[in-house]
C-alpha cells in the first residue's frame, strides 16, 4: 500500500488506495450527492435568489469593515485588529458553504467530489473553531479596557495581540485536523446522499460502513470544549466588565463604558446562542431538518448580521465610513 503514497497527494485518491487494499470487494465512494433542501423547483429558485443576496452582501459588509480598518489610521487599535481577524473569518465562513449551496439550489443532483467534502467539513470546522477563540480574545480585549485602562496599553501591545490572533487560527486549524485525520480512514462505500447543504462533519459520518462512535465522541468532545470553555470565559469577562461599569460615578461615562461591549455582546449571543440550540436541542419535530436550518442561519446569516451589528452599533465605525464617503466625494 505505501509505494503508492507519493502518488496520492490528493484525499480522494488517499481515500481510494486506502479502500483497494483494505476493503476487498468493497466499492469505495468518490464523490456526494449533498440533498441540500428538500423543497418544490420554484421555492428553490426563490431561495437561490434569497440566498445569492445574502451572499453578496455578506462579502460587501465584512469587506467593507476590512477596507475602513485598513484605510482609517483611527481605527488602527487592538479592538479593531481583532475584528478584522472575525471579518476574515465570516468572509470565509460564507465562501466555503454558500456557493455550494446556490449551486445545489439549481441543479440538485450535481455531486461533490469526497476530497471536496471533506475541504468544506475541514474548513467549517477550522473557520467554527477560531471563530469561538477570536471572540473569547476579544472580550478580553473589552475586559483590560475598562477593568484596567490605565495599563491598556502595556497589556495589549501589539506583540501580544498579534500572538492571540495568530493562537485563534493555529488552535482552529489543529482542532478541525485531528476531525480530518480521524474521518479520511473510514470506508464510505453507500449510500451517497449527505442529508445537508453542505459536508457537515454528522451528516458525513452517518454515511459510514463502520462504528464512528469513536469520531462522534470527538466531535462532541470538540464541540464542548470550544463552546463551553471559552463561552464561560466570556461570561467571567463580561461579569468583572459589568462591576467596573456599575462602579463608574457619570452617567455618560457608564453608557460609553457599554456602548464599547454591546456590539461584541450581539455577536456573542448570535454565535453562541444558535451554536448551543444546534447541540442541546430542539427535541420535537424533525430535529435533524431544524438543525439544518439552524445552521444555515449560523453560517450564512451571522456573518452577514455581523457587519452590520458593528457599523450600525458602533459610533467610531460610522466616523470612519462617514470620513471616507467625504473623502471620495472631495476626491
Amino acid at each position: 500500500m505505501f509505494k503508492h503514497f507519493p502518488q496520492a497527494f490528493r484525499l480522494g485518491e488517499l481515500h481510494y488506495l486506502f479502500h483497494r487494499e483494505m476493503g476487498g470487494n468493497q466499492t469505495s465512494v468518490t464523490e456526494f450527492i449533498l440533498l441540500g433542501f428538500p423543497l418544490s423547483p420554484g421555492i428553490q429558485m426563490f431561495l437561490f435568489g434569497l440566498f445569492s443576496l445574502f451572499f453578496v452582501f455578506t462579502l460587501l459588509g465584512n469587506g467593507l469593515i476590512l477596507g475602513l480598518i485598513w484605510q482609517d489610521s483611527r481605527l488602527h487599535t487592538p479592538m479593531y485588529f481583532f475584528l478584522s481577524h472575525l471579518a476574515i473569518v465570516d468572509i470565509a465562513y460564507a465562501c466555503n458553504t454558500a456557493p455550494q449551496m446556490l449551486v445545489n439550489l439549481l441543479n440538485p443532483d450535481k455531486p461533490i467530489s469526497f476530497a471536496g467534502c471533506l475541504t468544506q467539513t475541514f474548513l467549517f470546522l477550522t473557520f467554527a473553531h477560531t471563530e469561538c477563540l477570536l471572540l473569547v480574545v476579544m472580550s478580553y480585549d473589552r475586559f483590560v479596557a475598562i477593568c484596567h485602562p490605565l495599563r491598556y496599553s502595556a497589556i495589549m501591545s501589539w506583540r501580544v495581540c498579534i500572538t492571540l490572533a495568530m493562537t485563534s487560527w493555529i488552535l482552529g486549524v489543529s482542532l478541525a485536523l485531528v476531525h480530518l485525520v480521524l474521518l479520511i480512514p473510514l470506508p464510505f462505500c453507500g449510500p451517497q446522499k449527505v442529508n445537508h447543504f453542505f459536508g457537515e462533519i454528522i451528516a458525513v459520518l452517518k454515511l459510514a460502513c463502520v462504528d464512528t462512535h469513536i469520531n462522534e465522541i470527538m466531535v462532541l468532545a470538540g464541540a464542548a470544549s470550544v463552546l463551553v470553555g471559552p463561552f464561560s470565559s466570556i461570561v467571567i469577562s463580561y461579569i468583572h466588565i459589568l462591576r467596573a461599569i456599575l462602579k463608574i460615578q457619570s452617567e455618560e461615562g457608564r453608557q460609553k463604558a457599554f456602548s464599547t461591549c454591546s456590539s461584541h455582546l450581539c455577536v456573542v449571543g448570535l454565535f453562541y446562542g444558535t451554536a448551543i440550540i444546534m447541540y442541546v436541542g430542539p427535541r420535537y419535530g424533525n430535529p435533524k431538518e431544524q438543525k439544518k436550518y439552524l445552521l444555515l442561519f449560523h453560517s450564512l446569516f451571522n456573518p452577514m448580521l455581523n457587519p452590520l451589528i458593528y457599523s450600525l452599533r458602533n459610533k467610531e465605525v460610522k466616523a470612519a465610513l462617514k470620513r471616507l464617503l467625504e473623502k471620495e466625494r472631495m476626491s
